[in-house]
C-alpha cells in the first residue's frame, strides 16, 4: 500500500488506517475474535496504522488491540488517544482533563493495556479549555523524552490550539472528522492551517460513521444499543434528507463500477498526499472491501460530479448532539 507521510518528524504511514473503536464501543454488539481476525487480516494487507483510545470501553479496546498484534508489533503505527477524562473506578468521567498529572498517568495505563512499551502516536483526544494547552503539551514532550511515545498529535483541536501546542512541541497529525459528510475542515481553514505548519491531516469517520456505505437503509438497520441511534444525522427529517445524498453517492459509485464506501473513501484519499482516512469496520469482509479505495482514480470530471453531489455543507445536522459538540475545540 502506499506509504504516506504525516508531518515533518518523520512518521510514515500507510494511505488507510483502521480505526478500532467500534470493535468494543458505541455500535453495538462486539464480537472479539472477529475484531482480532481483523486487525490480523488488516496488518496482512498493509493497513499496518491502528487507531484506539483509553476511552473506547473504557479500556477493552486497547485490551483488544494489543492481543490482536501481540507477535507483531514491528509491523504496527500504533495510535492511541487520552483527555476524555476516565475516573479511578475506570468509567467515563464525563469531562475533558489535560493536566500534566493526568497526561502522565494517561500514557502509563495505556501502555499496560496495549501491552507495549510505546506507543507511536498519541493524540489529546479532546482540548481541555481549563489548562494552557502550553502546559499539557509540555508533559507530553516528557513522554516523549522518555520513549514511552514517538509522535504527538491532536483530535478535534482549532487552528489557535494547534499553534500553541505546535511552538511547544511540534504536531505530527490532527485527527478530525473529514467526509463527503463533514467538510467542515476546509470551511474552517484547518486543513489550510496544518498544511502551513507541516502537520498531517488523519480523517476520522471518512464514512460519515457508516452512512456513506449506502448500507444503513433505516434507523431500524442499526443495533439498539448503538450510539448512532441519538446521533443528529441518523435521526428523523435529517435521516431521510441524508439518504438522498446516500443514494446519489451510490448512483456515482456504480458508474464507476465501485461500491459506495470505496467512492467515498477514494474521495477523501484524493483531498492530498498529506491526508490519511481510517476507515472503522470490525468485519473482515469490509476491510477489503475499504482497502480497494487505494486502488480508484478520478478525473477532474469525476470530482466535480461529486462535489457536486456532495457540497459542503450537504449533509443535515450536526456532527454531534449538543453535549458532543461542546468538547470540539473551535
Amino acid at each position: 500500500m502506499e506509504q504516506r507521510r504525516l508531518g515533518g518528524q518523520g512518521l510514515v504511514v500507510p494511505s488507510q488506517g483502521l480505526g478500532c473503536m467500534g470493535m468494543s464501543f458505541a455500535y453495538g454488539r462486539s464480537d472479539d475474535a472477529e475484531s482480532s481476525a481483523t486487525i490480523r487480516r488488516a496488518l496482512d494487507l498493509g493497513v499496518t496504522f491502528l487507531d484506539t483510545a483509553d476511552v473506547y470501553g473504557p479500556g477493552t479496546n486497547e485490551e483488544l488491540v494489543g492481543a490482536a498484534i501481540r507477535g507483531r508489533r514491528d509491523e504496527v503505527v500504533l495510535a492511541t488517544k487520552f483527555g476524555n477524562e476516565i475516573d479511578n473506578d475506570g468509567q467515563r468521567a464525563g469531562r475533558v482533563n489535560g493536566q500534566p498529572d493526568y497526561v502522565r498517568r494517561s500514557i502509563d495505563a495505556s501502555l499496560r493495556r496495549l501491552g507495549v512499551d510505546h506507543v507511536d502516536l498519541y493524540y489529546q483526544h479532546r482540548v481541555d479549555p481549563e489548562v494552557p494547552i502550553e502546559d499539557t503539551w509540555g508533559a507530553l514532550a516528557e513522554q516523549v523524552q522518555a520513549g514511552k511515545v514517538r509522535f504527538l498529535g491532536l483530535s478535534e483541536a482549532s487552528g489557535e490550539s494547534i499553534r500553541k501546542a505546535h511552538a511547544t512541541h511540534p504536531v505530527s497529525a490532527l485527527q478530525t472528522e473529514y467526509s463527503l459528510f463533514s467538510r467542515e475542515p476546509e470551511e474552517t481553514g484547518l486543513l489550510e492551517t496544518v498544511r502551513e505548519l507541516g502537520i498531517g491531516f488523519v480523517a476520522y469517520s471518512p464514512l460519515g460513521r457508516g452512512f456513506l456505505s449506502g448500507r444503513i437503509r433505516s434507523v431500524d438497520d442499526l443495533p439498539a444499543d448503538d450510539w448512532r441511534r441519538t446521533a443528529p444525522r441518523f435521526r428523523g427529517e435529517n435521516f431521510d434528507r441524508n439518504l438522498q445524498v446516500v443514494d446519489r453517492v451510490r448512483e456515482l459509485a456504480a458508474s464507476k463500477g465501485v461500491t459506495s464506501s470505496q467512492l467515498a473513501l477514494a474521495w477523501v484519499l484524493a483531498q492530498g498526499a498529506d491526508v490519511v482516512p481510517i476507515p472503522g469496520t470490525k468485519r473482515r469482509g469490509y476491510l477489503e472491501e475499504n482497502v480497494v479505495a487505494s486502488e480508484v482514480t478520478f478525473t477532474e470530471r469525476d470530482l466535480a460530479s461529486i462535489d457536486e453531489v456532495a457540497p459542503r455543507g450537504v449533509a443535515a445536522g450536526p456532527r454531534y448532539d449538543e453535549q458532543g459538540m461542546r468538547t470540539v475545540d473551535v
